[in-house]
């Protein structure tokens, strides 16, 4: 098989295509080769290349550059605090940074300074022992995860290909025609599953920056820079997480609007989705499927298509397989070849931590995670996002956390949406209860500010971070048991159930 060139996929293209669109200039299939040529001897001495910047072409060319140069590729997503900024950078031994945020690498102190410009970014270099890599290492993906120092994990090219061909040949009968990065492209999922799948096939990816598209840091996100930028780029296809496609639903519901009609296909990833999201994005147009993947796998592992659709997680793509042991998935990909400093894998098989369950149709249904399951007082199992899921399914409610390890009730953190009402608030929890057994009801809820990147409470995706939450509550958790004065009543009564 020959060798894989990304100059090579260029070429098959037609030369004139306007594959990359920041909306101020459109890069063309030749002028982009060019630019991957120039840039080969720039990154000569390096070793690890670090990426910190907005969204945009130059992103795009220096993640196909390196890797053309046979360098590793380290994305910083920019909503990483300057703990995991340095960390990433110590731990990786990261000897050159590109980025349009030079201030924040200078502050770090760890010795780079300012050797040139390209394509708008400072270009920063540095003389640091390497570290040791798995052979064949393309990429290290550091994830914002449940710590503030996390593995890195050394992805294969190989891999992030398989995957990012596996999601073009899923979606090729959609006749995508045009994609918008509308995640940041230091997330994997948008970097291989938009950026690379569309690039493979000839499909132009629009790369707005961050903020005309609504990203707005520590103040939210506008959805109404989403809605603007979806129909002026004409975008056929966009990858979202659960809370964009949240907000962005409500707005449109809000105002009796429907989404673009040139929408075919839009993958929500990176959390769990509720159903009731779902029905409520199609209900306003957004051709909205829920996918499954995680950073070891080189991103995505299953995916629901139109005609091959359910309230789960998809059927597994072909670049994988797929099992459940014990209950926890199971994936065997190329992707993964160890961590950063770490045991190097020594097997295509990586054990997720979802816990989950193959259906007759082979659709992969996640039925939580093995780390975050709650034992009750009373030696009751309950997976939080079992009933977590329950309440996000409604529009009164942005986020949720469930708590509950080692007391005899579940209790319920909730973030509610704007406007909501805490009558109809309380009103959802019963109803909720209603449709749960006895162990797994929400005996307690609170109504908290936003579980956010910049309060250390999210990761990048939206997915609140289980531990700091609960660390951060504490105090208003122990307040909400202690407050019950039903309390001692429904401890009598569960323990009747449970020794009668």
């Amino acid at each position: 098989m020959a060798e894989f060139s990304w100059l090579d996929v260029l070429a098959s293209h037609d030369k004139d295509a306007p594959l990359l669109d920041s909306g101020q200039r459109r890069w063309r299939a030749t002028e982009i080769a060019d630019e991957l040529r120039a840039l080969q001897p720039r990154l000569a001495a390096s070793k690890v290349v670090a990426v910190l910047a907005d969204n945009g072409p130059a992103w795009v060319m220096a993640d196909l550059g390196t890797q053309l140069a046979g360098k590793v590729h380290l994305p910083l997503p920019a909503f990483f605090t300057p703990a995991q900024l340095r960390h990433a950078l110590e731990h990786s031994a990261a000897d050159t940074v590109l980025t349009d945020m030079p201030e924040r690498i200078g502050a770090l102190d760890l010795g780079f300074c300012h050797t040139g410009r390209w394509q708008g970014l400072y270009w920063m270099r540095r003389i640091v022992p390497a570290v040791s890599l798995p052979e064949g290492t393309a990429k290290i993906s550091y994830t914002s995860g449940s710590t503030g120092a996390p593995k890195g994990v050394c992805l294969s090219r190989e891999g992030l290909l398989d995957t990012a061909g596996a999601v073009g040949e899923a979606t090729a009968a959609l006749a995508l025609q045009c994609h918008l990065a509308a995640l940041p492209l230091g997330l994997l999922l948008e970097n291989v599953a938009g950026v690379y799948a569309a690039l493979l096939r000839g499909i132009p990816v629009h790369l707005p920056p961050l903020g005309t598209m609504g990203w707005q840091g520590g103040a939210g996100f506008d959805p109404a820079r989403l809605d603007a930028v979806v129909r002026e780029s004409g975008a056929v296809s966009l990858i979202l997480v659960p809370e964009l496609l949240k907000v962005w639903s409500l707005w449109l519901a809000a105002r009796g609007l429907m989404a673009s009609e040139r929408l075919r296909f839009v993958a929500v990833g990176g959390a769990r989705v509720a159903p009731g999201l779902l029905e409520l994005a199609r209900a306003r147009g957004i051709p909205a499927y829920q996918g499954y993947g995680f950073t070891e796998a080189g991103s995505v592992v299953s995916l629901n298509l139109p005609g091959d659709d359910g309230e789960d997680a998809g059927s597994p793509l072909p670049h994988v397989r797929l099992s459940v042991r014990e209950g926890e998935v199971v994936v065997h990909a190329r992707a993964f070849l160890g961590y950063v400093g770490g045991v190097r894998a020594t097997s295509g098989a990586f054990s997720s931590g979802d816990l989950g369950h193959l259906d007759e149709r082979g659709h992969l249904h996640l039925d939580g995670r093995r780390g975050n399951r709650l034992i009750t007082s009373y030696g009751r199992n309950v997976s939080p996002e079992w009933v977590e899921s329950l309440l996000l399914a409604d529009a009164g409610v942005a986020q949720a956390v469930v708590v509950g390890d080692g007391r005899p009730q579940l209790a319920a953190l909730i973030v509610p949406s704007p406007g909501a009402d805490p009558a109809a608030l309380a009103a959802l929890i019963d109803r909720v209860n209603a449709a749960l057994p006895d162990y797994a009801r929400v005996r307690h809820w609170l109504a908290v500010q936003p579980f956010t990147v910049d309060n250390g409470l999210a990761t990048g995706n939206g997915r609140p971070v289980r531990t700091r939450v609960i660390e951060h509550h504490s105090m208003q958790i122990d307040a909400l048991y202690a407050a019950s004065s039903n309390e001692t009543n429904a401890n009598d009564k569960e323990a009747n159930d449970v020794f009668p």
